[in-house]
């Protein structure tokens, strides 16, 4: 089952700061996915003015319990980055 996440960012003074020091750990833990063959395509909500506010991914994971287990376990939820997550099945459009 695919699943798209959408995922912003705590707002504030240290908001992007705190992005970029977890982004090391977040762009690892996302590769490991990706070699697994669970991460499709995903990068960096933006702002008008091009500034990062969030992520979009799109995973592809057997079962919801491994969804239950990434919301878990991504560094950026981990240490505080995302505020808001929101984590739906996704079906592509065949056209």
């Amino acid at each position: 089952m695919h699943y798209v996440i959408h995922a912003y960012d705590h707002t504030g003074p240290d908001a992007l700061d705190r992005r970029m020091a977890v982004r090391p750990n977040h762009l690892d833990y996302v590769r490991d996915l990706k070699a697994k063959g669970q991460f499709l395509l995903g990068g960096a909500l933006l702002d008008s003015e091009g500034r990062m506010i969030g992520s979009m991914l799109i995973l592809d994971l057997d079962t919801e319990d491994q969804l239950t287990e990434y919301l878990q376990t991504d560094p950026y939820i981990v240490q505080g980055v995302w505020d808001r997550i929101d984590a739906k099945p996704f079906r592509k459009a065949d056209v």
